[in-house]
Parts: structure tokens; sequence; C-alpha cells
């Protein structure tokens, strides 16, 4: 059982530490394959003992090929005086990522024809990608698009594009039990801050936790390029994901938005339900989003050959904030205080999902006597003694082995952690019997 309780994190020390993570992989450039990912992989090894895992370009995975691999060193737009008018240097942004190699001189005419910007926010740079056609281009402020004037322009993007690898990172953390939970990420977008290195930020984090809580859960931690990653990961553990009982996806955790949850596709699973209540009495706006087959890599464990009870958690969802895909999405979007609790909620939801046992009342007849085996006195010091009484009865009257505590829990509207606590004390004075396994 997970014992550690999320109420006693140092929120402050927790939240500088992971802001402090984002802030040194924020300027590596990544990709969906390529060295930026393995640095960001090999950097993360610091404080989680990642494996990682190289799979051939060509490799077929269900319907997808694994890619080339890509990499960059340099890429530019120099002006007639020399001078970089668009440079990697500054922003990897700059680049659309996955850029076929090109060195030209061109005219303004045809230039425009691959750069990319936004009109609507003029000093902002997009993010572009072309995994799976291969062309080249930029992105830049629509300021700087607006302000280069007729001539010529010497282009360059010195990048690679060839058969390598595609690499993902993995941490298996045993338990008691066999049956796991799945956490995952996608780690492949350059210099974006909340969607990309908040969730990864909270996953490295979290597993740093649990590694040293007590737990019956064994949990599967991956750190993907988003879409090819969750499909590779797939394919290649087809025989072992029945035992995957609980999953989520993390993204965009890290920005001041209120935390959004959406379900798997099941829609009921267990840890669709964890959720909802964690956040029903987080005291916080938040909103929960039924399953669609658009998102993150949660479509992927989703697709109804797995059909996995995998939901995905965010603050801000993904498309729904300006500064998504854009340079706007930077060091200053996301704040150590929302890392802090957003990684504060998934523990929250873990120690559901770990205690969520099925008690048997061994006094089933009317009502135990409470009193006399000084059970009310023994509540005085709990900060709602009313209502840890009332969760008492509550635990009392629907423990019949049908029941687990998160339905008592959703019945009785009572937090999950007031419920277990008056579990606990119920089984520890012969009241309730535990059964063997919580039910499905």
């Amino acid at each position: 059982m997970l014992d550690f309780n999320p109420d006693t994190l140092n929120l402050e020390t927790l939240g500088q530490e992971m802001y402090r993570l984002i802030e040194e992989l924020y300027p590596i450039c990544r990709s969906i394959t390529g060295d930026g990912f393995r640095e960001t992989l090999r950097r993360v090894q610091r404080i989680v003992p990642l494996a990682m895992h190289e799979v051939p370009t060509g490799t077929q995975v269900f319907d997808w090929t694994v890619p080339k691999e890509w990499n960059i060193r340099d890429a530019y737009v120099k002006d007639a005086t020399g001078k970089r008018i668009i440079d990697f240097r500054r922003s990897n942004l700059h680049v659309v990522n996955y850029s076929v190699p090109v060195k030209q001189r061109m005219p303004l005419a045809e230039l425009k024809k691959h750069v990319f910007t936004l009109p609507d926010h003029p000093e902002w740079i997009p993010y572009r990608t072309s995994y799976y056609e291969e062309s080249w281009g930029f992105c830049c402020s629509h300021r700087q698009l607006l302000a280069l004037t007729d001539g010529e322009y010497d282009v360059c993007i010195d990048s690679s594009l060839e058969p390598g690898y595609l690499t993902y990172g993995e941490w298996y953390l045993p338990g008691e039990s066999h049956d796991e939970v799945l956490i995952s990420c996608h780690a492949c977008h350059p210099s974006l801050c909340n969607d990309n290195l908040s969730g990864l930020s909270v996953a490295t984090f979290l597993a740093r936790h649990l590694a040293s809580a007590s737990h019956r859960l064994s949990y599967r931690f991956l750190f993907i390029p988003g879409t090819i990653g969750s499909i590779v990961w797939l394919s290649r553990n087809d025989s072992n994901v029945a035992r995957i009982k609980h999953g989520v996806v993390l993204s965009c955790l890290g920005d001041s938005g209120g935390y959004t949850y959406k379900k798997s596709r099941r829609g009921a699973a267990e840890i669709d339900r964890a959720f909802a209540h964690v956040l029903d009495h987080a005291g916080e706006a938040h909103h929960i989003m039924e399953f669609s087959p658009y998102g993150y890599d949660e479509r992927q464990y989703c697709s109804p050959g797995f059909d996995l009870p995998v939901g995905c958690f965010m603050r801000s969802p993904h498309g729904q904030f300006p500064e998504y895909h854009t340079s706007a999405d930077n060091l200053s979007f996301v704040h150590p205080d929302h890392l802090a609790h957003s990684l504060q909620m998934c523990l929250s939801v873990l120690r559901i999902l770990e205690n969520n046992f099925v008690y048997v009342n061994q006094n089933p007849k009317c009502e135990p006597q409470l009193g006399r085996r000084g059970l009310y006195p023994s509540v005085g010091g709990h900060r709602d003694p009313g209502l840890f009484r009332l969760a008492m009865l509550w635990v009392l009257n629907l423990s019949d082995g049908r029941h687990a505590l998160l339905d008592i829990a959703e019945r009785a509207h009572i937090p999950f952690g007031v419920i277990l606590d008056a579990a606990r004390l119920l089984h520890t004075n012969g009241l309730l019997a535990v059964q063997d396994i919580p039910i499905a």
C-alpha cells in the first residue's frame, strides 16, 4: 500500500527542483529521433535509472514504420550582407523539425514559400514539423518576415536524415503485485516548456518519489517520442500489456490553467474515477473530458485492439491555450508551484489505486457499539471529527464484500483519504476484514 501521504510534500522545494530540470532541458533541440532525444534521456537518468532502447529505422510497428533518424547542427537565413536574419542558434524553433538538408541562394519570393509565421501573434515563433514528408522550412516571427526586403538570401539547413534509430526511455519499478500502472510522457518537442517538458518533469519526480515509498502495484514509466513512440512500445510489448491495470499520459502540467482530465476509452475505469474524485475534492477549478481519439498517446493505448485504461492529465488542454506550439511556451509560462501541485494530484490518485480494497464488516447486523471500543474518543484529534465519525459509519455500512473504498467515498461524498483512515481504524479494532484482492 502506498503510505506516502501527498499532503506531506515540501511543495516549494519540489517545485524548484522540477523547474530546474525544465530549465536544463529547455535549450536542447529534440525530435522524435536523434541525439537531442538521447541527451534528454541521459539527463533524466541522473534522477531515474531509465533503460534506453534503440529501435532501427525501417522496423515495422503495426501499420507504421520507424522513420529515419534526424539530427541538426546549424541552420540560418542570411541576407546580402551576410547577417543571419533567421538563426537556429538563437531558437531551435526557427527550423521546421525534421527538415532535410538544404544550401541554396534564392529570392525572397521563393524563400517565403518555406517560412511559417503567426500573423495573430506577430512576436511569436511557431513550432512546425515534417516528420513523415521530406521537406524543409523555417519559422520566424511575423514581424521578422514583414521586415524582409526584396533580394537574394542564402539558406542553409545543416541537418542529416539517415538510417539510424528511434530511442525511448523506460523504467520499471516492481511492487508486491505484477499489476502495473503505466505513466507515459512525450519527450520529443524542442524548446517548449508546458507541452513537453512539464509532463516529463512531473513523470521524473513522480518516479523518484515512488522509488522511496512502499507500494503494492508495479509502475512502468515511459519517456517516448509522441505517437510513434507509443506505437513502437506497444508493438514490442503486445503480449505483456494485459498487466497494465491503470495508466495516465502526462502533459501540459506547468501552466496556471485549471486541471483537466481526459477519460480513457472505457470511460469509467478505476483511474478515471480516481482522477475525478481527487479533482472534485481538490478545491480548484477543473474539467473532466470524455474520451476522443484525438490528443496525445492515450489514443494509441486506448486503440480498440488494446483498450487499456489510460487517461490523460493536463492543466490547460493541448491546443486550447494561445501559447501552444509557439515560442511563448517558454520558461516564463510554467511555474514551480503549478508543477509541484500537479505532482501532488498524481500522488493522490496513486494513493487511491494502491489502497482501493474491499472490506467485509465483521459485525454486519446493526451498527457495532463504537463507544465501548473507544473509537469515538479516539477520533478527537482528527481535523473534522464529525466527518470522520460519518466516514466510519459509511465504511461499516457499505463494507459488504461488494464495495471498494472508492465506491464508498464516491457515494458518501467524502474524500478518499478520510474513508481510508476510517477503514484502517475499524480494521485495527477487528470490525473489518480485508478481501484478498480489490474488485475489478
